[in-house]
């Protein structure tokens, strides 16, 4: 970014702010079989993941932020196991709002996700095990958003249509947490994540659009792939087929204009480009606009091999908001973003293990020769 050049996104002052970022959203404790199938497993490895907590534990591990996330867990075992994978991954957990167990699950639980992660022509298959979880009922005055915003101060909120769709009162939590959030200045970013499974129940697409497009009132950063502008606000992407194997551009900036006309709000838009050939080999690249600087495509990489897709889309978030907050500047954040993600898909589990320098080779133009 030129110094003539005004940057991206206004972002608060770090030595202003307790937190970079902080994550709205379930935590779940994922089952993974490994190259097994969830239904012939007898064994599994346990991880962490959700949508929204994955781009806060991201930007902590691989970029160095600051982060917490605001979550509610069942005070038992695993809940205890989740919070230990947590600190692991670096993030705050004062926020973690801990729920009497009442033995059995009868009123309360922790969320548990199978996923297994496909393999050539057998696409990912993940099974949610997460009704009556202690975060679908939290409530707006659960957590008191103006001290957390206000006083501590947070640079970057993040959230998303997974917490949304997950109760009635999850989406009323995230629309208090979004507008105290945009009263004391934090960015704040929104990721569609649309899900068919959540969403089944309770309306489908209708009430996708209903819950997403009140929500969109409070976003600066809006993130979602075509199915998620489809299905979440009802923007259409014409002119490409089911898998993507014929990526149009010129669709995808056609949708993200239509979008940002919309919601004059929006001051940051993306979206990932997924080509599916088969669940190990995608075509893997992004778009972002901001209305201070316009387009930038990432490098686009055709024929990316996949071990576990799971987290690509947060592992892209997490980049894209490393590079507004502390580049400025949106081909920087996309191309970060995009290299992030397609390095996340190499290793097992939700989360990244990717480094900052990694990604920053990655995202450059470097290659996967050996490291010695």
């Amino acid at each position: 970014m030129t110094e003539t050049t005004s940057p991206a996104l206004t972002v608060r002052p770090a030595a202003d702010c307790d937190f970079d970022v902080v994550s709205l959203g379930e935590v779940m404790l994922r089952l993974d079989p490994g190259e097994r199938r969830i239904k012939t497993a007898r064994s599994f490895d346990a991880w962490e993941g959700g949508g929204e907590y994955n781009v806060a534990r991201g930007l902590r591990r691989c970029f160095g932020l600051r982060g917490a996330v605001v979550t509610a867990l069942a005070d038992n075992e695993v809940g205890r196991l989740v919070e230990d994978f947590i600190l692991t991954g670096g993030i705050d957990t004062s926020y973690i709002r801990w729920v009497d167990y009442d033995g059995i699950g009868r009123s309360v639980r922790n969320g548990i996700n199978f996923t297994e992660r496909g393999f050539g022509v057998r696409g990912a298959v993940g099974v949610s095990d997460r009704g009556n979880t202690a975060i679908s009922q939290m409530q707006p005055g659960d957590v008191d958003w103006d001290d957390l915003f206000g006083r501590r101060g947070v640079r970057w909120l993040h959230t998303g249509g997974i917490f949304a769709a997950l109760s009635e009162s999850s989406a009323d939590v995230a629309e208090a947490a979004m507008r105290s959030a945009r009263e004391h200045g934090t960015i704040v970013s929104y990721d569609l994540n649309f899900r068919p499974s959540l969403w089944k129940g309770i309306g489908g697409s209708a009430r996708a659009q209903e819950v997403n497009t009140r929500l969109a009132q409070y976003v600066d950063v809006m993130i979602g792939n075509e199915e998620d502008f489809t299905a979440s606000l009802g923007f259409e992407v014409e002119g490409v087929d089911e898998n993507l194997t014929d990526l149009d551009t010129g669709a995808f900036r056609a949708m993200i204009e239509t979008a940002a006309a919309a919601y004059p709000n929006f001051q940051v838009i993306a979206t990932t480009m997924r080509g599916v050939h088969s669940a190990s080999d995608n075509d893997w690249g992004a778009i972002a606009w901001s209305r201070e600087q316009g387009f930038a495509e990432a490098t686009h990489r055709p024929n990316l091999e996949i071990l576990d897709r799971v987290g690509g889309g947060d592992s892209f978030a997490s980049g894209l908001a490393y590079g507004l907050m502390e580049l400025g500047d949106i081909h920087q954040a996309v191309e970060y973003g995009a290299a992030h993600g397609a390095i996340a898909m190499t290793t097992p589990g939700d989360t990244s293990t990717a480094s900052l320098a990694e990604v920053a080779k990655l995202a450059g133009g470097g290659s996967a020769r050996v490291q010695r």
